[in-house]
């Protein structure tokens, strides 16, 4: 079966990323499915358990696959509205490069930010 929409999938142990999530779908309202890695069929969407567990991702339709703060991006781009500048401007360089690398401090910090679980650890 062909998706019409994106999949965002998240670390749903992960009480930081189910915040983010909570935002997302109700701030943002990107017109995408969003599912834990953790309940999603990982092989149809062509990632694997691995890459899910060490980032965000965004899967469009044809199955192009964005980590990361790409991810992010992408996110915002289909948010549209008032977020969709901030989102291409994370597609470009040096933003690109500064967003992946504050990405890669927080997903190695998140057990240390504010609605955290012991599960939030992302492995290195």
């Amino acid at each position: 079966m062909r998706r019409t929409r994106p999949v965002l999938v998240y670390d749903g142990d992960c009480g930081f990323c189910a915040a983010c999530v909570r935002f997302t779908e109700r701030r943002l309202r990107p017109g995408a499915d969003i599912v834990a890695f953790q309940s999603a069929d990982l092989g149809a969407l062509g990632v694997s358990r691995e890459r899910a567990e060490h980032e965000a991702l965004w899967v469009t339709p044809p199955g192009t696959v964005y980590g990361g703060a790409q991810a992010v991006a992408r996110l915002l781009l289909r948010a549209g509205g008032g977020w969709a500048p901030l989102g291409a401007a994370l597609t470009l360089p040096p933003l690109r490069w500064i967003a992946h690398g504050a990405y890669r401090v927080i997903a190695h910090n998140r057990g240390r930010l504010p609605g955290a679980g012991g599960a939030c650890s992302v492995r290195r």
